[in-house]
């Protein structure tokens, strides 16, 4: 009997997620969204940020997906952001290392999770810093980690080397730090279909998308802090996106992709969208 496979790509049928409630979520100056919000005087208001997350849980099950929710901490503040904490392979998990003190503790709330759930750990960071929102799959052999603000060379380096003996390719993304994660300004919404942020990215990187023939959906730099990237694959031509990203939201249909538009607003501005609140467990 072959072993299971968990992640092997970033599009097929998204199966299994983890998430986690804002019931408890609490606006930190830790990312350029959030600050400039603070600075206007907004507070979380988070009656609102749950039913907007709701909307994202609702979408997950009607598409299929079973949602696995970790229990929301009152003491841990940005909890709900499911992603940053690692990534998922074909093997198992990933266990990063978060730069920001107010995320440290998190790690291990949600290894306990995929321990509960018997999911096999593979590689973990053991020096320098990587965050779940920086991962990419680009083929079934090619990882690409972000080099923005909360994943550094010694961080890419430690995994590179505990990867390798699975046969992957790690790519290094420089980008400028105040676009938090590489899924802010990159994602993979079909099969060789990407949104970017071509003006935020390195052009090596850009070369080697084309190279394999993506289909890049340019996203205006100023998009970028409204979410323009962050949308979810669910696999077979749909995704989850955001209602008011309308030209983002139409050139992906102009594709033939489906996008189911979330109501989201007060818990983007947490710095963070579908993308970034889903934790994917498996991919069919």
């Amino acid at each position: 009997m072959s072993e299971k496979i968990y992640v092997r790509n970033a599009t097929n049928e998204l199966k299994k997620v983890i998430v986690c409630s804002p019931k408890y979520y609490v606006f930190n100056a830790i990312n350029e969204i959030t600050k400039e919000w603070m600075e206007k005087g907004e507070t979380e208001q988070n009656d609102r940020m749950v039913s907007e997350w709701q909307t994202l849980i609702d979408a997950y099950q009607e598409n299929g997906v079973e949602v696995i929710e970790v229990e929301a901490q009152q003491e841990l503040e940005v909890q709900t952001f499911a992603r940053d904490f690692g990534a998922m392979i074909k093997e198992g998990a990933i266990i990063g290392k978060f730069r920001h003190p107010a995320r440290q503790r998190e790690t291990a709330i949600y290894e306990a999770k995929l321990k509960e759930l018997g999911i096999p750990i593979v590689a973990r960071v053991n020096a320098g810093c990587f965050e779940g929102g920086d991962f990419w799959m680009i083929d079934e052999h090619t990882l690409a980690f972000g080099l923005v603000d909360r994943t550094d060379t010694a961080g890419i380096d430690n995994l590179r080397e505990q990867l390798a003996r699975y046969g992957y390719t790690v790519v290094g993304v420089p980008s400028s730090p105040s676009n938090l994660h590489l899924d802010m300004i990159f994602n993979i919404v079909a099969e060789k279909i990407c949104l970017a942020a071509t003006d935020e990215l390195p052009y090596d990187f850009l070369q080697m998308l084309k190279r394999r023939n993506f289909k890049i959906i340019h996203v205006p730099s100023e998009l970028v802090f409204k979410h323009g990237c962050n949308v979810q694959a669910l696999g077979n031509g749909r995704v989850l996106g955001i209602e008011n990203n309308k030209t983002v939201n139409a050139a992906m249909e102009a594709e033939g992709l489906k996008v189911i538009k979330l109501p989201l607003e007060q818990i983007l501005k947490g710095g963070g969208g579908p993308h970034c609140m889903t934790y994917p467990v498996e991919r069919a």
